[in-house]
Parts: C-alpha cells; structure tokens; sequence
C-alpha cells in the first residue's frame, strides 16, 4: 500500500475552512449598516439585534455581501453569520408586511 491517507504535516486541509469569497462593502449602505451593528454591540446590544438590524438595512444585497457585513458589524464568524443570514431571511420571509 503506498497510499498513505494522512495529510501532509505542512498543509492543513484548507478545504473547507477557506469557503471565503472576497466581497466588497465599500458600498455606502452597507458601511452605514456595519457602523449601526458596531454601535449596538458597543451599546450592549446582542449580535443578534445587530445582525437583524444590519439585515434590515440590507437585505437586498447579495447573502455574501449581507454575510460579510455581518463578520464585521455584528462581530460573527463566517459560520455564524450564514446561520443569522438564513435566520433573518426566513423571519423576514414570514413577516413581509412588518417594517422595523
């Protein structure tokens, strides 16, 4: 047998660690929306009412936009921040009607 199924010492498995993709939030809506999630987390606020709130100024942008503003304004990580994406997504989805 001369396969050996151990990684190689020198390379972790990046595979599935560095799904980044590079995005832009220079967009002034989205800044705006990083800086009010940045002000509720000092404020006290949970990351929760931050990502809601930079979601609702924001939800038309694309999820890796909307993901991305979350890492920074909401102080998430990538993985956590998918998961308030599709949360905030599906509330929104149940609440049409309802502005914040």
């Amino acid at each position: 047998m001369s396969k050996n199924n151990a990684l190689p010492d020198s390379a972790p498995n990046e595979s599935t660690d560095s799904l980044e993709i590079a995005v832009s939030l220079e967009k002034p809506s989205v800044r705006s929306a990083i800086v009010d999630g940045k002000a509720l987390i000092d404020s006290g606020k949970s990351k929760a009412d931050a990502a809601r709130t930079i979601f609702d100024l924001i939800k038309n942008e694309s999820k890796e936009v909307i993901v991305a503003a979350f890492v920074e304004g909401a102080t998430l990580t990538p993985k956590g921040a998918l998961t308030y994406w599709y949360n905030c997504r599906r509330r929104a989805s149940k609440e049409p009607s309802r502005k914040r």
